[in-house]
């Protein structure tokens, strides 16, 4: 299979310094790539800003913001078998980005901010007969919202991990398909649950397209 991987956070600027983000490493994101090489497929990983040494055998496509990482994974996409989707892409971003940098007057600032494009969302709008997982991380009903993305994202499946994955070594993720119920479970570190997902992808998913 030739499989397209997203991976880390996304920024989205405010001004030419300061910009909007989170704490995603993307180390989930590239031990799933890894895990998919060494079980013997092709991977295209679209990675945003990250301290990380990308797989040996992958294409790496290397962007900053949102929209940038939703034009280069609709390019990849047509020849892909299927989509990952772990980055933790930046969900606002404001109106109108400000030239310069804001200067500091001593009273407070109102920042107009707008939603950006939902990527996984608009890949799953042309997934035709590729297949779609997404990864949801949840503080609050976390099942409920899990779900609710499946569908809105059209997903094949989704993995539902917690706010306490971020920037650790080790996960615990539920996957959910359409039955809305936990499938299978992983704990571990992150790169022998990316080995799981990975062939419970193979079995699962791939295996029916």
């Amino acid at each position: 299979m030739r499989i397209l991987i997203t991976a880390g956070p996304t920024r989205e600027y405010l001004d030419d310094v300061r910009y909007l983000s989170n704490a995603s490493s993307g180390q989930m994101g590239y031990a799933l790539a890894r895990s998919a090489i060494q079980a013997g497929h092709e991977v295209a990983l679209v990675s945003g800003p990250v301290a990380l040494t990308p797989p040996e055998g992958c294409e790496i496509y290397p962007v900053e913001t949102t929209d940038e990482m939703f034009k280069q994974c609709a390019k990849l996409f047509t020849d892909c078998d299927g989509v990952i989707g772990t980055a933790a892409v930046c969900d606002y971003r404001i109106k109108t980005r400000k030239p310069g940098k804001i200067a500091k007057t001593g009273e407070a600032i109102t920042l107009e901010l707008v939603e950006t494009i939902d990527v996984l969302a608009e890949l799953g709008t042309q997934k035709g007969d590729r297949w779609v997982m997404g990864f949801a991380l949840e503080s609050q009903d976390a099942r409920f919202n899990a779900v609710r993305k499946l569908y809105s994202k059209k997903c094949d499946a989704i993995v539902l991990n917690s706010v306490s994955a971020i920037g650790s070594n080790e996960n615990h993720v539920e996957v959910i398909d359409h039955s809305q119920k936990t499938v299978a479970t992983y704990s571990g570190p992150k790169a022998q649950v990316a080995d799981s997902l990975i062939a419970w992808i193979q079995k699962h998913i791939a295996a029916g397209q």
